[in-house]
């Protein structure tokens, strides 16, 4: 998923993609376990989706906090 498309997604958006990858990440480490992992650069792929989106959500959450308060 682009980043560019992730900065669209509101902060419950983002939650929920953020559940949908980690069980991508779960059934891909099982496949890697049992050797049936055929396109292994999607496991990169799917761990820096995670790191992306955590960071997005981090920052939607502090900008909503800082705007909240009137500052």
């Amino acid at each position: 998923m682009k980043s560019s498309d992730m900065k669209s997604m509101t902060p419950d958006q983002l939650d929920d993609q953020l559940l949908k990858l980690k069980k991508e990440q779960f059934t891909l480490r099982f496949q890697r376990a049992s050797g049936q992992l055929e396109n292994t650069s999607r496991v990169r792929q799917v761990r820096r989706d995670i790191a992306r989106v955590m960071t997005l959500a981090r920052q939607k959450r502090a900008g909503s906090t800082a705007t909240g308060k009137g500052v």
